[in-house]
């Protein structure tokens, strides 16, 4: 009859609410706020509290990572110790932690009212969770500084899924720097002295796994993307992703067995216990932090600030893990970074010249 409790809640997964025939007509997320009457210093104050909880949150979070996947717990003279293998329980950690965040941030803050189907959360939270589970293994098989300059060579992946997912058209200029950045990183990689212990086949592994990472993750922002025309919040989205990310992780970990053996290496190595907890408590403040930067300052500004975190995080990796970079690997580096700053610069160069044209008219063509 429809008036039963089971029937608002299926329609509501299968179909959305009310409100999805409303969307969103210029963007994906929904507008930055504007304070004209706060003061400069309180602007500053506010850019500076963003740029270092980013910093903050996503340097100790790299860190970390690499610690909990490359280092031995529990070594000691007549023991070498062991390390932790099962990504998939990280996963889990940090989208439990996350969805925990922004199930509370929903419950005691306004947002809008929901009208996305619940269903069309799963598709992001599965690639999601495989771009995840990517990184984490691949940091098996190569170094931090390569797994994050592979990071910032995504956008050319995400143009690419932009054209098939979300039918988009880009810029020269985006084509440009996207060739820029793969230039900049075969610099880097070619100039790497190969270390002759390992394998074709373990390096092989890591570059599979560094493509899986690029392409799921270049899926799930692209969906989100198409997602974000029903009128939602980023908090709603993130939270909604994590409830079907939480599902799958526990439903394989305890498929596999996985979960128990995870349960007990926390309780063999509290120092691991310590780092996993610290990992998923900087991986949901971060993406805190990227909603209320965004929110304030815009998009420009919030690429700005993560490109020169994926700088420090290659230089504290060199620093406390020991990697060698040679001169031309240095080079390809600043190339990919100059080429991610000439995209942001570009990019705010055409939204003021567009402001300027007449309605209709497009200051370059796109492709």
């Amino acid at each position: 009859s429809g008036r039963g409790i089971c029937f608002p809640v299926i329609k509501s997964c299968v179909f959305g609410s009310e409100v999805k025939s409303v969307h969103q007509e210029d963007g994906s997320l929904p507008p930055r706020v504007e304070h004209a009457e706060s003061s400069t210093a309180r602007q500053v104050f506010k850019l500076l509290f963003c740029a270092a909880g980013l910093q903050a949150s996503y340097l100790t979070w790299g860190v970390l990572q690499e610690r909990v996947m490359t280092r031995t717990y529990g070594a000691t003279e007549t023991d070498p110790g062991e390390k932790f293998k099962d990504s998939q329980f990280l996963v889990f950690m940090n989208r439990i932690l996350a969805f925990t965040v922004a199930g509370l941030y929903c419950a005691l803050t306004k947002q809008p009212r929901h009208g996305a189907p619940m269903y069309k959360y799963s598709f992001a939270s599965l690639s999601n969770i495989l771009s995840s589970w990517c990184q984490y293994e691949a940091l098996k098989y190569i170094s931090f500084p390569t797994q994050v300059l592979a990071k910032a060579s995504k956008v050319i992946p995400v143009m690419m899924m932009g054209k098939l997912v979300s039918r988009k058209s880009y810029e020269y200029w985006e084509y440009l720097t996207a060739a820029l950045i793969s230039v900049g990183v075969s610099m880097f990689l070619l100039s790497s002295a190969p270390n002759r212990h390992v394998s074709t086949v373990t390096t092989f592994s890591g570059i599979v796994l560094l493509a899986g990472y690029i392409i799921f993750d270049s899926f799930t922002s692209n969906w989100q993307d198409a997602l974000f025309t029903y009128k939602m919040s980023p908090v709603q989205m993130m939270f909604g992703v994590n409830v079907f990310s939480c599902l799958f992780t526990v439903g394989s970990l305890l498929e596999q067995g996985a979960l128990l053996e995870s349960v007990r290496f926390m309780a063999r190595h509290s120092e691991f216990t310590a780092h996993a907890v610290l990992l998923s408590v900087c991986s949901a403040c971060g993406q805190l932090f990227i909603f209320y930067t965004i929110n304030q300052f815009g998009a420009a500004v919030f690429t700005i600030i993560m490109t020169l975190r994926q700088a420090f995080a290659i230089l504290l990796s060199c620093l406390i893990y020991g990697h060698t970079v040679t001169v031309v690997g240095g080079l390809g580096i600043a190339v990919v970074f100059m080429a991610l700053f000439l995209r942001v610069y570009a990019r705010s160069r055409m939204k003021k010249r567009s402001k300027k044209l007449p309605p209709g008219e497009t200051p370059v063509q796109k492709v």
